[in-house]
């Protein structure tokens, strides 16, 4: 049932007053932790030296990625486009009417009912299993459960649920090992692209391969049979797998770890989230991804001339075949959007933007815009009640941020969580 639309704005107006007062600091939680170097918002449009185009503008963001006249230029999609194709582009490179052909048909394996009513046991069952681990041990690293988590549920939906040997993660995350930043004859360069071919290798024959016999034999509901169905080939189905398993489960796990570490250290807003409806706990995660998005930068090509312009009154023509950079850091940050104090972590934040996520561009948007976000904030809700209702856990020290340089965003290492159940001394 929904609620009368002028509660809804008295609600509203007195959430945004919060959080524009310096004086109701309880609303407040920690500053930004995760940006590389303090991302600047201003110019909001400007052309560097070397031509590439940079956007700190939601407005000009959110118009140019709508647009329909760029297509993909990050996650190393130029390299792949200068790659010889013998088959057809995985979902996260393609662009255009086959992009959006296959969006519409894979968007069921994501629609926030599909993921409540097919994953919510598997996601509650997992999640239990990594806290009774945690009350056994009293001490874990959180990443490492983090990243079960996410590669169990991702590995559920896209239907690698019948590996020959256990790991898969770590074969996942052996794609990161081996960056290749550009096509070179460097020796370097060659001893990564053998190094991640070795990495894509074991993948396929030790988790993808099984995956698709046991689905020719049986198809179920996952994304594996479904491309079966569309007449994928093995090695379409692989850099498929290649592409979810990079893109979706190793960012899944980073923001499940981001948002431990802003709740572990603020006990108030902690609180507040154990306390709060679901709603409220979407919204307060969707807030974390907005200050600290996963994905740093994202990168597009323009296939024709584009006017853009942003809130400042700033205005530009970016000509065809143009690089953009697009600075999700200081887009998120944008004041005429997220309102006062963008930098830190509001928990009743109004936008000043109609039909807009409170993540702003942590999912992305437009035909790219990343279709596992009901996944990736449903899983995290569940894994997060369970381990912040955990009474005496604390975080033992601050994590060690690392970068990753395939997905322009931070890694979460070394997050020691630790369990006291030592009663508290009586009053």
């Amino acid at each position: 049932m929904e609620a009368c639309p002028h509660a809804q704005s008295m609600v509203a107006a007195k959430r945004e007053q919060g959080c524009n007062e310096r004086s109701k600091s309880q609303l407040w939680g920690g500053e930004q932790k995760t940006a590389r170097t303090p991302e600047r918002v201003q110019p909001a449009i400007e052309r560097d030296q070397a031509g590439i185009w940079h956007i700190r503008s939601f407005k000009a963001a959110r118009t140019l990625l709508r647009s329909g006249v760029v297509r993909q230029a990050g996650f190393k999609a130029e390299i792949l486009a200068r790659l010889p194709h013998l088959m057809r582009l995985p979902l996260l490179f393609s662009d255009g009417q086959d992009h959006q052909q296959q969006r519409r048909l894979t968007a069921r394996f994501f629609a926030p009912r599909v993921v409540d009513e097919q994953y919510r046991e598997l996601m509650e069952r997992l999640s239990e299993r990594l806290i009774e681990e945690l009350k056994r041990r009293k001490r874990v690293d959180l990443s490492r459960l983090t990243l079960e988590m996410a590669v169990r549920v991702a590995a559920e939906v896209v239907g690698l649920t019948d590996s020959l040997l256990p790991g898969m993660a770590r074969r996942l995350g052996a794609f990161f090992r081996y960056p290749i930043q550009r096509l070179s004859a460097h020796p370097r360069t060659w001893l990564n692209f053998l190094g991640l071919q070795w990495a894509v290798l074991r993948f396929y024959w030790l988790d993808v391969r099984p995956a698709i016999r046991a689905r020719r034999r049986r198809p179920r509901r996952d994304v594996i049979s479904h491309l079966l169905a569309q007449g994928y080939s093995e090695r379409e189905i692989l850099t498929e797998c290649v592409t979810y398993g990079a893109a979706g489960m190793i960012t899944t796990r980073e923001f499940i770890s981001v948002a431990a570490w802003h709740l572990l250290e603020q006990p108030a807003l902690r609180q507040r989230f154990l306390q709060g409806s679901q709603e409220e706990r979407l919204a307060l995660l969707e807030e974390v991804l907005r200050l600290e998005p996963v994905v740093g930068h994202l990168y597009r090509r323009t296939t024709e001339e584009l006017r853009l312009a942003a809130d400042s009154g700033e205005q530009a023509c970016i000509p065809a075949g143009a690089l953009i950079d697009l600075h999700i850091y200081a887009i998120n940050g944008d004041e005429r959007v997220a309102g006062a104090q963008p930098q830190r972590l509001c928990a009743g934040r109004v936008l000043r933007e109609e039909r807009v996520t409170p993540s702003l561009m942590g999912f992305g948007d437009g035909p790219h815009r990343c279709p596992g976000a009901p996944i990736a904030l449903q899983e995290s809700d569940i894994f997060l009640r369970r381990l912040l209702a955990l009474p005496g856990l604390r975080l033992e020290r601050p994590p060690r941020l690392r970068w990753n340089d395939l997905i322009c965003g931070y890694e979460i290492r070394d997050c020691i969580v630790t369990l006291d159940e030592r009663p508290e001394p009586a009053r």
